[in-house]
C-alpha cells in the first residue's frame, strides 16, 4: 500500500493509526487534522487510502468524504471511516455516502490492520505483508 492520509483531528488518534498501519504501509503516511487539510493533503500527492473521522472542528467527515466522491481523481480512493460514533444513522450515512469500510473507535491496532487488509483483498489490491528490507 501506498502513502495512506490519516485525517483525524486528535494527533494521539492519528499516531495510533499509523502504529497500527505501520506494517502494511510501504509508501509512508500524510497527516490532516481537519477536513481542509485532508482536501488540501489530496491536492498535495496521490493516496492509496484514506482513514477518516467524522467528528472535526472545521469541516465534518461526512462533507470530506462527498467531496471526495465528487471528484473523479478521487472517486475510486478506498475510505476509511474510523470514528466514536456508534450508532447505525451515522453509520448508514457514511455506507451511503461512499465510505468502503465503517469502523469505530476505540479500536485494537492488530484488528484495524486486519481490516485494512481485508478491505484491500476485496477490492483485488496486493497489500504487503510488511514493510521491504533493505
Amino acid at each position: 500500500m501506498d502513502r495512506v492520509l490519516v485525517v483525524d483531528d486528535s494527533p494521539t488518534i492519528r499516531r495510533m493509526v499509523m502504529a497500527s498501519l505501520r506494517g502494511i504501509c510501504v509508501g509512508g503516511f500524510a497527516e490532516a487534522a481537519s477536513g481542509l487539510e485532508a482536501i488540501e493533503q489530496l491536492a498535495l500527492g496521490p493516496a492509496s487510502l484514506m482513514m477518516l473521522d467524522l467528528n472535526m472542528p472545521d469541516m465534518h467527515g461526512l462533507d470530506v468524504l462527498k467531496f471526495v466522491r465528487s471528484h473523479t481523481a478521487f472517486s475510486t480512493l478506498p475510505v476509511v471511516v474510523l470514528t466514536t460514533r456508534g450508532d447505525e444513522s451515522s453509520r448508514a450515512a457514511a455506507l451511503a455516502a461512499g465510505a468502503s469500510l465503517y469502523l469505530t473507535k476505540p479500536f485494537a491496532p492488530a484488528a484495524l490492520a486486519g481490516e485494512v487488509r481485508a478491505l484491500f483483498e476485496r477490492l483485488g489490491t496486493a497489500v504487503p505483508s510488511e514493510e521491504p528490507r533493505r
